[in-house]
Parts: structure tokens; sequence; C-alpha cells
């Protein structure tokens, strides 16, 4: 019985130690991003952006490529953690810069684009859209950046993913401004650190810029996280309608704006649930914009290849928030039955007013 024990006991300061140093080894390695950095354009954008100038936009968020119909994932309440094979990446990315080519919008704002993960099977897919579309600025911020997530079993590894921002018009400057993060040591060691992706873009014949702001606000976190996060937002976007810029933030909000048409898509009990977004916390100067005509997200507690479509699970919290001296010619859904992605793509255009 004593050798029994003392073999338990080994055992057990054997994992205790395994856990603790790879505490330390996360610890030493977490990914420590300033409140703010500066973000350096890459490829060629030639396009002049005038007032009086109309833009089309669109953002998606691309579930890092491995999360199309046949996906499911267990932080929704479904099963999987490696969701596709390598092949099935490449081919939902490559189903995914065939629209957006086919589209050929100025801006192009993606979230949830993987540089270097194991979840994706470590396709470069930041390389491969700067590749796609060479007549683009192209822009990257970190919003998930962890040495090994050690959960669930299988574990998800390690993660490199982030925003993804492609635009036709020069970009003067840009910056990657750290938003609060809700969790505390030791969960934020494997957890996102979300962010804004600040794009500066001139406008000519004037000293006015387009500030465009790339987003995927906080997803799993008791609420506290998303309401610090949007407050933060409002204040940013305050700040430059008052230099009197044209100002456009769009992507992943996962939260539903009250003003927007939701009737469509009511939550079911047990679902998780987004938080919601009153207009009243941003400025009157802005409008926050969501099509209810098509859902923007889909749940992903179960496949949606073979399910039900009529009775599945879907979410209205994909949008944009634009500054009044902008005029909103077309907001729309667009829906591609989440083949590729569990979101659809959100189209805009809008017009420089010149006041």
């Amino acid at each position: 019985m004593k050798k029994l024990l003392k073999s338990v006991a080994l055992l057990l300061a054997l994992v205790i130690g395994l856990a603790a140093a790879g505490l330390l080894v996360l610890t030493i390695a977490e990914y420590r991003p300033a409140s703010v950095e500066a973000v350096s354009p890459a490829g060629t954008a030639s396009a002049a952006l005038r007032a009086g100038d109309t833009v089309r936009l669109v953002s998606w968020n691309m579930g890092y490529a491995a999360l199309g119909d046949n996906a499911d994932f267990f932080m929704d309440g479904g099963k999987m953690v490696q969701t596709a094979d390598a092949g099935r990446v490449r081919q939902n990315l490559n189903d995914m810069q065939g629209y957006l080519a086919s589209e050929g919008p100025d801006l192009i704002l993606l979230q949830e684009a993987d540089k270097n993960s194991d979840r994706s099977h470590h396709v470069d897919q930041w390389k491969q859209l700067a590749d796609a579309f060479p007549q683009y600025a192209s822009l990257t911020a970190y919003n998930f950046n962890a040495l090994y997530v050690p959960y669930p079993l299988p574990p998800i590894g390690h993660v490199e993913s982030g925003l993804v921002t492609l635009s036709r018009y020069p970009v003067a400057s840009a910056s990657r401004i750290q938003l609060p993060c809700p969790f505390s040591w030791p969960i934020r060691l494997a957890n996102l650190k979300r962010c804004l992706l600040v794009s500066r873009i001139p406008v000519e014949g004037s000293d006015r810029e387009l500030v465009l702001v790339n987003l995927h606000l906080e997803a799993y976190d008791d609420g506290a996280g998303k309401a610090a996060q949007t407050a933060m937002l409002a204040d940013f976007l305050r700040a430059e309608v008052d230099k009197g810029n044209y100002v456009i933030a769009g992507g992943d909000f996962n939260q539903i704006f009250a003003n927007a048409d939701q009737s469509r898509w009511p939550v079911r009990a047990g679902m998780w649930t987004p938080g919601v977004i009153d207009p009243a916390e941003f400025d009157a100067r802005l409008s926050l914009l969501m099509d209810g005509r098509a859902p923007t997200c889909r749940s992903l507690d179960r496949p949606l290849a073979g399910a039900d479509r009529e009775n599945f699970q879907y979410y209205l919290i994909d949008g944009f928030i634009v500054s009044d001296n902008l005029r909103v010619e077309e907001m729309e859904t667009v829906s591609l039955d989440f083949t590729s992605t569990d979101h659809n793509p959100v189209r805009l255009t809008v017009t420089l007013l010149d006041r």
C-alpha cells in the first residue's frame, strides 16, 4: 500500500509540475501588445479619394477558412475542435477570395483570418489575400496570438489570427489599438487580445481623412468585455467625428444593434445570446447599420450541411457604423448559404458628402 501511495504521489507531483511548467512557458510567451502600435501597409494602392466619390465596402468574418457548412464548434455547443482538413481550408479560402474578387469593392474588412495556426493547417491566409489583391494596400493586426491553447481535448494548439484590411486607396497611416481584455491570468494566456485596426485614408483636396475601423468584438465573455470594448469604440469614433473626418467602422460586433430589425432571427432558449448595442451609446452623428433581411451569422452548435435550415439558429451581429457626412446608398447582407464560413458578407456603399 505504501508503494502504491508513493507512486500515486509521484504521478500527481509530475502532473502538477508539468502543468506549472506549461503555465510558466505560456506566461513568458504571452502576447502583450502595446495600447497603440503602428501598422505598416503592404502592397500598392493608387486610387484617389475625393469628396463626392462613392465607395463600396465588404466586411466578412472568414471563420479562419475552417468553419464551413460541415463544421460545428465546441464553444457553441458542438463537438469539433479541428473543423476542417487542409484541403477544405484551401477550398473555403479560395471560394471567399473568389467572391471578393467578383465584387471588387474599394475597401475590404476581414475578421478571423489566420496567419499561422494549427486549426487551419498553417495556411497563411494573410499572405494569400495580399497576393490575390496586389492593387490594394494590405494591413493586418493580431487579435489572437497564442503560443499554445491547451484546451479542450484535442487542444486547439498554436494560433496566429486577426484582422485584414484591403484598400484600393493609399493609406497614410494605420494603427492597432488594443481593446480592453476581460480575462485575467491564467485564462488570458491562451485567449484573444482583441483590437481595432484603424486605417487613415487621405481625402484629396481637403485636410480630412476617411477613418476606417476594422473590428471583431468579444464573443464568449460575461458581457462586461463587450460593454467595455463598445464604450472604447464609441469614444474613438466620437473623437474622429469631432475632427470632421469621414468615419466607417465595420465588422463582427458579436452584438445586435437595438435599432436593427431582428424579428426574423430570434434566439432560441439555451443558445448563445449576443449582446445588444443601444445606438444612444454613440454620438448622434453616427448611424448604426445592420440589414436584417438575411442573417449575418449561423450557430455552430451543429453542422449546417444536412440540417433543417428552417429551424436553425441564426444571428444578426455584423454591420457598420458610419458618420453623417457619408450618405448611405446601399446596405445589404449577402446570403451565401454559409458554405465557406459561418458568416455572410455585409456590403455597404456610401458617398462622401462635401460638407
